[in-house]
């Protein structure tokens, strides 16, 4: 089998709320503040953040699209998008996971919707980004998940049948998209959780036991 990891939730850190926090304390002095906001800023990742993830809109538009819908002055909402790349820690039981399966001889690669400035922060910044075979960002393509066209494009760059495929991903309409194209998935919580349900779907290396 072959591994695809998704990116945010899985591989690196993403909490709206913690990141509302730092970024807008004056806005978000309590959990429900926060939380408020995040979904304001992020749209359950719809609407204005859906687009940049798909990268047909830059950041100066984005920003201002969300000062005219939200009320938050420029300056905020800049704070915010300032802060997503320090949201964006890679989770080490993770990069131990992958690790682990990189070890066994494990082709590797990531699917991951990702606007470009992250996308482009996330390669300079963290080395076992390069442990990946291949990979497709949203925004480099135009597509976002869970559309099936990001699916079908990723398995013709990989070079990969899709059922050699095992997606690794936090959101359960993802999950059901790769399903729905013939990849194997299972949907992350943690590390540990995904090497068990790894080993219970029979896919895991048997050379790391």
């Amino acid at each position: 089998m072959k591994f695809v990891f998704d990116f945010g939730a899985v591989l690196f850190r993403w909490r709206p709320r913690a990141l509302m926090q730092r970024s807008v304390p004056h806005l978000a002095p309590d959990d429900a503040s926060a939380d408020h906001w995040a979904a304001q800023v992020f749209q359950g990742f719809g609407g204005d953040w859906a687009e940049f993830d798909r990268g047909v809109v830059e950041p100066e538009a984005l920003k201002a699209r969300i000062v005219a819908r939200t009320g938050m002055s420029g300056t905020d909402v800049q704070r915010v998008l300032d802060e997503v790349p320090h949201e964006l820690a890679p989770i080490p039981e993770t990069v131990q996971l992958l690790s682990r399966l990189r070890a066994a001889g494990r082709p590797l690669f990531y699917l991951s919707n990702m606007p470009a400035p992250y996308a482009d922060h996330l390669e300079l910044s963290h080395g076992f980004v390069r442990w990946f075979a291949d990979g497709v960002f949203s925004a480099r393509v135009k597509l976002i998940k869970p559309e099936p066209a990001i699916f079908e494009l990723s398995q013709r760059q990989f070079g990969v049948p899709a059922d050699e495929l095992v997606f690794l991903d936090d959101n359960a309409h993802n999950i059901a998209a790769a399903r729905a194209v013939g990849w194997n998935a299972l949907q992350f919580s943690d590390a540990a959780q995904a090497e068990h349900a790894l080993r219970q779907a029979g896919w895991w290396p048997a050379v790391l036991d």
